[in-house]
């Protein structure tokens, strides 16, 4: 062995170390994934080519273990890692001539559900994959998860809990400060499964789609595609496979890779896995890997091209992020020219400078990033001011992680996220009010506060003289201020960006104080932990919030110009006290599903994401689909009811 072979080793373990424990613990990036990709498979190398595997290092750890204040369980059955390979080739030498299974490398976090009786009994994440956080109650929010299935042995399974690209993308939208960190749908979702309050988890759509079958009392199996069948028939949700052989892989990958830019679940490869049960624990396992599956990692496609410059853009929670501009190329089918590099340690990192030769490539195939950097310039530099107010930057450190800040709590980025906010369909639902239109406003002075919204016939010269506007637009937009001014207690505690009280949370506050927010102002933080659903995080948040002094000014001037109502129930009389619906597909009577949702829960009814046992009626319009809701909803014997039927039974006056 040479000695800068064991040095380099030596080098590269606390790297890899640190960025994995701030990925899987923090759910921060010190480095991209192919950054992290490179340096473990030169360690790796190193390791065989000298025989050699220091203590420590991470090719030889599972996972990392889990911080949080959740209570944590021993797996019974370790869960390992897989092994991984970027050839095709490599695939079908693997498959041989067995069968395989084709399906999705979920990106999210793993979790072992155990069913007992047909009920939910325990859900425990993967952890290190010896020891996970016992997420019972978080998994119970899943949307799609079932909370009663009719197969009443003991069933164990492992699956993946994720946020899809487009609820990740209208959350992080509406996320409250404290959470607007993340980065990705994988971090948003660690961040929601690993937290004390379930309620959390429900708003932000964590979704489980089941990958293993682990234990099915009673029931046995040769094929895992045939396992995976039957748990769609108890109604779960499982990772989207093909059946394939080792000639058709080939075919097999191109037919994923064709479909990444339409799959919304987040993923970052392929999976392999021997479909023959028997066949595949003969394989046994290695002391990481079993010998019965393999990763499938995508080649990426990278292109060299030039940094134009570093643009800094500022955002609500006060952090200006940096966005890496170059010269356009072409990548996986589409032009990029921009790239995000997270951080001011990741620009450092890379030393980058403008003019500098680069590497980039779409991150599983979607996100742009940068590669390498061949100049190493290190000319940009953090800006001293703040490219929105001009306020003196901060530089903030947190471990290993350099991020530059605004402090001004005034700055108009700021605000931007937090009107964009309260005026959003979830909330106050100001229509037509985009959010250019929200920039121009606040950049002209035209809205200052949110009561300014409801005062734009104030500004009708303003307006109407602005390019691009007009007298019917600004028409249109008093008529849809005027419309959202008539509001609801939920829908404006959704509006005020409190942290975790996202629409959930906000009826839930509004019920216990049957619609009174002055009630609610008073209320201590004690109280507000014995309402059912609401954690202490979240009560310290909600009194926090009331006592601050500014929101409460804020707020004063808003009741001043809203319509609402001191009772939400508003004398509806509640029909559907009692029962459970499921709302699936689409619908013709109501607007979108929320619209249902708001209709029966305003009638003291509840809306559940997946039909169990306790299940009073599914409610679909194509009764005749074989869809997994239908399914379980005919093998439990729940009415499935179109919207007409539907309103038959419960009827809801228009």
């Amino acid at each position: 062995m040479k000695p800068q072979q064991l040095q380099r080793m030596k080098e590269l373990i606390p790297v890899l170390t640190e960025a994995a424990r701030a990925y899987y613990q923090e759910s921060r990036e010190l480095m991209s994934n192919r950054e992290y990709d490179a340096l473990y498979d030169e360690l790796l190398r190193l390791e065989r080519e000298t025989g050699v595997v220091l203590s420590g290092s991470p090719t030889q750890k599972v996972g990392y273990e889990t911080v949080t204040a959740l209570p944590k369980k021993e797996h019974p059955v370790p869960m390992l890692s897989q092994n991984k390979t970027k050839s095709v080739e490599e695939l079908q030498s693997f498959l041989g001539d067995q069968t395989g299974l084709l399906s999705w490398k979920m990106d999210g976090l793993t979790v072992v559900l155990t069913y007992e009786d047909g009920s939910l009994l325990e859900a425990v994440t993967r952890g290190d994959g010896r020891i996970g956080a016992i997420v019972t109650a978080n998994a119970a929010a899943f949307r799609n998860i079932p909370r009663q299935i009719a197969f009443r042995g003991r069933l164990v399974l492992r699956g993946e809990a994720v946020i899809t690209y487009p609820d990740f993308e209208e959350i992080n939208r509406l996320l409250p400060e404290s959470d607007a960190q993340y980065k990705n749908p994988r971090n948003l979702c660690s961040g929601s499964v690993l937290q004390l309050n379930s309620q959390v988890t429900a708003e932000r759509r964590v979704r489980f789609y089941a990958f293993s079958l682990v234990e099915a009392e009673g029931k046995t199996f040769q094929k895992h595609s045939e396992e995976l069948t039957w748990l769609q028939e108890e109604g779960f949700e499982t990772v989207f496979f093909r059946s394939l052989t080792r000639e058709e892989l080939p075919a097999g990958v191109s037919a994923f890779k064709s479909e990444i830019a339409e799959n919304p679940i987040p993923s970052d490869g392929l999976v392999l896995l021997m479909d023959d049960i028997a066949y595949g624990r003969s394989l046994g396992t290695t002391a990481k890997y079993p010998r019965d599956s393999i990763a499938f990692k995508w080649e990426d496609e990278t292109a060299r091209t030039h940094l134009l410059r570093i643009e800094w853009s500022a955002s609500r929670t006060g952090l200006i992020n940096p966005v890496a501009v170059f010269e356009p190329v072409e990548l996986e089918g589409t032009t990029v020219s921009r790239a995000g590099v997270h951080n001011l340690s990741l620009v450092e990192s890379l030393a980058l400078g403008e003019g500098d030769e680069i590497s980039v490539y779409k991150a599983n195939m979607i996100i742009p990033q940068i590669g390498e950097n061949f100049t190493r310039s290190a000319g940009c530099r953090a800006p001293e001011h703040c490219p929105v107010c001009g306020a003196p930057t901060e530089i903030r450190e947190s471990g290993a992680v350099r991020t530059v800040c605004c402090p001004n709590p005034a700055c108009p980025a700021k605000q931007q996220k937090s009107f964009e906010l309260f005026t959003s369909r979830q909330a106050i639902n100001i229509e037509g009010l985009s959010e250019a239109t929200l920039e121009e406003f606040l950049s002209a002075g035209i809205i200052k506060t949110y009561a300014d919204l409801f005062r734009l016939d104030h500004h009708r010269d303003e307006i109407v003289n602005r390019e691009g506007f007009g007298e019917k637009s600004w028409q249109n937009l008093v008529k849809a201020a005027e419309k959202a001014r008539h509001t609801t207690l939920p829908r404006l505690l959704a509006a005020l960006g409190i942290n975790g009280v996202g629409p959930a949370t906000a009826r839930l506050l509004s019920r216990y104080f049957h619609g009174d927010i002055e009630a609610l102002r008073r209320a201590p933080e004690e109280e507000l932990c014995q309402i059912e659903g609401i954690g202490d995080v979240t009560a310290a948040a909600v009194r926090a919030w009331f006592s601050d002094p500014d929101n409460g000014r804020q707020l004063d001037e808003l009741l001043t110009v809203l319509d609402l109502p001191k009772s939400e129930e508003d004398g509806t009389e509640q029909t559907m006290a009692g029962l459970t619906f499921v709302v699936t597909g689409s619908l013709n009577r109501f607007a979108n599903r929320d619209a249902l949702k708001a209709e029966i829960e305003k009638r003291g009814g509840k809306v559940s994401g997946s039909v169990s046992a306790k299940t009073t009626a599914l409610i679909n319009n194509d009764a005749a689909s074989q869809s997994s809701k239908n399914k379980t909803a005919q093998k439990l014997g729940i009415p499935i009811l179109t919207e007409d039927e539907f309103l038959a039974r419960y009827p809801i006056p228009e």
